[in-house]
């Protein structure tokens, strides 16, 4: 069964699916909430994640990288006695320093945005090591998940289903390039 059909009147999967999986996205904040909730995720049911959005962004000061990348031992600790969010060390740890290294990344490509575009098209084995040198705890399902739910990989949605119809309109990464050989 397929995400999109999962979703269909769900009413946490449903207003994700229909209004943000697989469109475009350029602004900083959106896609390092993006990662970050991809990262939560791991191991993990979406719907928990889904469910904990608001507490995470709240945590997270609304997922401002710069913000984030000021985080210190005391916010560690004030995230893992949060009990509005996905309380992991590692997982915490490890978005705290993708904020850091997003303000090291846009001296070179200006945002994430133009980090992503500077690299597309990747197949996903290629996505998982350029993602792997550039962040920390991002395994294939997650890189996979990130660049599916952003729109630089296809396959968020079915091709039945009304929502790839409309993201096609929008002209997401991976149908205005051309497909690496093989895609």
């Amino acid at each position: 069964m397929s995400y999109c059909d999962i979703s269909r009147g769900h009413p946490v999967h449903g207003p994700h699916h229909d209004l943000e999986y697989g469109r475009p996205v350029s602004a900083d904040d959106v896609l390092f909430e993006r990662i970050a909730m991809e990262i939560m995720q791991a191991g993990l049911s979406w719907l928990l994640v889904l469910n904990k959005r608001a507490g995470l962004s709240s945590a997270f000061r609304q997922f401002d990288p710069d913000k984030v990348a000021r985080f210190g031992a005391r916010d560690v600790a004030r995230l893992m006695a949060d009990e509005g969010i996905i309380r992991n060390r590692r997982k915490i740890e490890a978005i705290i320093e993708n904020a850091r290294r997003i303000k090291v990344l846009r001296a070179d490509y200006g945002s994430i945005k133009g980090f992503l575009d500077a690299h597309h098209p990747l197949h996903l084995p290629d996505w998982v090591k350029v993602m792997k040198k550039t962040f920390v705890f991002m395994g294939p399902e997650v890189v996979n998940e990130f660049m599916m739910s952003t729109g630089y990989l296809p396959g968020a949605h079915d091709e039945s289903c009304p929502q790839f119809r409309a993201i096609a309109r929008l002209k997401p990464a991976w149908m205005r390039a051309a497909p690496p050989e093989g895609w």
